[in-house]
Formats: structure tokens, sequence, C-alpha cells
């Protein structure tokens, strides 16, 4: 029998908890459907530094006094910014659940964004911007969806630009508050030791001061496909092949999952034995697919050294090219079970029960069913695996790659090679 319960308050707010009785703590927390994707591009950044600012301050407590109180009481508490959502979470044991949610709260809707807070916020993103630039194995990424969606804020960065970051005023970040933290756009999600009656109480109470929503229609991501390269003095060269891949709402997503899992994800996967065990072409490669509101990506990293780049990439692409028609009942059996695995064992971390069943929550707006989602990972056959395939591989690809590329193909070649 499922422990999650959720239960949606008049004004469009949705409570869910996971009972575990035997836990000693409790993660709770308040995920936002907002994040970069909802900025105009004059503002790419501003989820993300929003975030940042709520642990500046509210009308009660200072910034200090904010960590301070979860952290005297042996709690943890962290956030994070995301194409589409918005988290501010805290594990601690049961008996200060109250405590927590009274601080999420305040945080929520009553931080002050003092000015001098934010030209010191302003200045450490800057320094976490000029990290990602020196991390190239995160920087391509970032190049990555610029180049599957140019021109719009869904493949802008999360972190921003340093040009605009250096010129975010207090006034933008107030106004993405005013419009996009609101109740229809908020899920709060606990799991742990926690009633779930006494949390609504708690919660309906704590959060009676967020604002009425306002209308704001999501703008479509649309998916180009093109390429980014930048030659640049590094030892590895960085290389990701991309292509549309399916929504978390799409009947196939989990069979895309799957795809992702056989192709590369993990040491039994054709890539990693094609390309690493037989071929020693790199240190580092996988396949991943990420599904969002309305579009998704499947991918393919890989890091090599120079004089390995005319190689790798051919092996690629015959590895996608006969993936559809070479499927074996054995590895479709074994990403059966690596998804089920995930899912599973990953509900082990309180954390992320609750972060699991708040997104799945803004993304369906129904309570995470384990079962369900078993039962059509189960129902994978290759059939289904044939048809998606077809579906995300007729796709145009896209192309992110950094470091020495002297013997990287022509974008063009690349595209005949996954036509033939």
């Amino acid at each position: 029998m499922s422990t999650i319960q959720l239960t949606t308050l008049n004004n469009g707010l949705r409570i869910i908890t996971d009972h575990v009785p035997s836990m000693h703590s409790v993660a709770l927390g308040i995920w936002s459907g907002v994040g970069a994707r909802h900025e105009t591009r004059a503002h790419n950044g501003a989820a993300h530094m929003v975030e940042h600012m709520l642990f500046k301050g509210t009308k009660t407590r200072s910034a200090q006094e904010i960590v301070e109180v979860i952290e005297s009481v042996g709690g943890s508490m962290n956030a994070y910014t995301s194409r589409e959502m918005t988290s501010y979470h805290i594990h601690l044991l049961k008996d200060d659940m109250a405590l927590a949610l009274n601080v999420l709260a305040d945080m929520y809707q009553n931080s002050t964004l003092p000015d001098d807070e934010v030209e010191r916020e302003r200045q450490v993103i800057l320094q976490e911007i000029g990290m990602c630039h020196d991390t190239p194995d995160d920087l391509v990424f970032d190049h990555y969806y610029e180049a599957a969606y140019p021109d719009q804020a869904f493949g802008a960065p999360i972190l921003g630009t340093a040009e605009i970051i250096s010129g975010m005023q207090r006034d933008v970040l107030a106004a993405h508050i005013e419009r996009f933290y609101v109740p229809s756009r908020t899920v709060i999600s606990a799991a742990g030791h926690v009633d779930h009656d006494a949390f609504v109480a708690l919660a309906q109470q704590a959060f009676s001061d967020l604002p009425a929503a306002q209308e704001s229609d999501d703008i479509p991501a649309a998916y180009k496909g093109s390429e980014y390269r930048l030659e640049k003095e590094l030892e590895q060269a960085h290389f990701i092949l991309g292509f549309e891949g399916l929504s978390r709402l799409d009947n196939a997503y989990y069979n895309a999952q799957a795809l992702a899992s056989i192709l590369g994800g993990g040491m039994s996967s054709r890539l990693f034995q094609e390309v690493r065990e037989k071929r020693g072409l790199v240190y580092s490669i996988f396949a991943y697919h990420t599904g969002y509101r309305d579009t998704g990506q499947l991918a393919i990293y890989a890091g090599t050294g120079p004089e390995k780049m005319g190689e790798i990439v051919p092996v690629i692409c015959d590895e996608v090219l006969k993936l559809a028609d070479s499927l074996s009942d054995e590895e479709i059996a074994r990403a059966k079970s690596q998804l089920k695995a995930n899912m599973l064992m990953g509900r082990e971390s309180m954390m992320a029960r609750a972060d699991q069943q708040a997104k799945y929550v803004l993304h369906r707006n129904e309570a995470l069913n384990i079962e369900s989602v078993i039962a059509k990972i189960d129902a994978i056959d290759k059939a289904a695996l044939q048809h998606v395939a077809g579906r995300i591989f007729s796709a145009n690809p896209t192309l992110s790659a950094l470091g020495p590329l002297m013997k990287l193909e022509p974008y063009e070649r690349i595209v005949e090679r996954l036509a033939a």
C-alpha cells in the first residue's frame, strides 16, 4: 500500500508527503515550477539569482539567522535551480519539522532582497560562472543547450552570463518572485517520519501569505538542432552529440530512458564496451535521456584526447545507426532492471524521495504511484524501443564540442553519417 498522499488546497498549493515511520528524520522543501526557461533573454540568470537571494534575509531573520536556526538543531539546508524548477529544502530530525517549515515559508514569502546583499551575491554568482567556464565538461553542456534551442530562454545557461548578472537589478528579482512564487506553481513535499494531515495543517498556516496566482503561459521550447564548437587549449576534447528526446508526459518516456541506458547507461552499455573497452578511445563516455514538460534530450557525452577525436565520432554514429535493429532480449531486460533499481534504490534517501515526488506533482499534477511506474517499465519491449528510436534518431542532431578539435569532422559530415 502506498504511503504517498497528496492534498491540494483551495488556493492551488499542493502538499505531498511520504510517511516512512522507521525514520528519525524528515526531508522537506518547496519546489517551485519556475526555472531558467521562464526568464526573458535580457534577464537570463534571474531564477538562479533569486534562489541565492532567498537565503539573504527576511523581515524577521538575517541571512546568518536563517542558516543558524536550522544548523543549531543538526539540520542541513540547500537549494537548486534547473530549467523548469527551483527548490529549497531542509533535512533534519522529525521533532524539528515545524521549525523547518516555518523557515522555508519565511524565506519564500518574506525575503527582503537587501541591496547590499544583492551586490554581494552578484559577486558570488560571477565566481560561480567563472568556475563553470574553467570546467570544460560542464561548459560543453551549456553550449549544447544553446545549440539545441538557439535564441530562446530554454537554451540559455541556468547561471546566466557574466554580462547580464553584472547588471541584474533588485527590481527584476522582486518581479520574478511576485510573478512566479504563487500557490499554483508551488509544491510542498516531505518524506520521512511525517504525518500527512498534521503536515498539511502546518503548511496551510505557514503559507497563508502567498499571493494570488497570476496567469502566465510558458513559452514552448523549440528544438532546432545545430552545432557549437570552440577550439580551446585543453588536454582533452569534450564532445556531445544529441537529439530531441521525449517529454516527461509522453507515453513512451520510459522507453526513451531504456534506450539511452542500452546505448550508454553503464559499463555494460554498447558505447562503453565498444568505445572504451574494445578500442580504448576514451576514459569517459555515457548516454542519457532527460525529459521536460514539452521536449527532451537524448545525448551522448565523450571526453577524449585530440588524436582520437577523428576516430571516435564515426564509431558513435555507427552505434546509433545500428541500435534499433540489433536490440537483444538480454540488454532490454538489463535496461529495465537498471531503471527500476535506480528508482527504488534512490528512494532509500528521504531527500531523494521528497525531490522525486515533488517533481512528479509539478510535471503531472498527480501523486507519484511507484507501482504504476514499475508497470510501465515492465511493459517495455523490443517493438516499443524500435519505435522510439525511430522518433528520436530521425531528428536533426545537435553537436557541442570544445577543446583541441582539429580532427573533429564537419557537422554536415556527421549529419550525413547519421542519415546513412
